[in-house]
């Protein structure tokens, strides 16, 4: 089974998730958003859900695609110290540009 990082690295999967992130669709709407064939689109469909990305819901003859949460929390804690070291560089450019003077503005003239 492929961990997060090599689900994740496909970017038309990435981009299959960036739409379920706005909400549920149809297999069918993904293939007209993406661009994608249906075949290729319904491969990485099965990536996801295999992987945990993705619930399936049949309604009818339609089968409704929902984003997970759950699997994004690896990397979510995988970023933690990453942010950690963005967040004390922004706040040392903070610092710095509060040392700064104040440039005169066009309305000063």
């Amino acid at each position: 089974m492929p961990t997060t990082f090599d689900v994740l690295a496909e970017p038309s999967r990435r981009r299959i998730l960036d739409l379920l992130l706005e909400r549920p669709r149809s297999v069918n709407e993904m293939v007209e958003l993406t661009g994608m064939t249906q075949p290729g689109t319904s491969k990485h469909l099965r990536v996801l859900r295999d992987s945990g990305f993705v619930r399936v819901r049949q309604d009818a003859q339609r089968r409704w695609y929902e984003l997970r949460t759950e699997p994004l929390q690896e990397i979510d804690a995988w970023l933690q110290p990453y942010r950690r070291l963005w967040s004390d560089r922004l706040d040392a450019l903070e610092r710095h540009l509060d040392t700064m003077p104040d440039l005169p503005s066009d309305r000063d003239e």
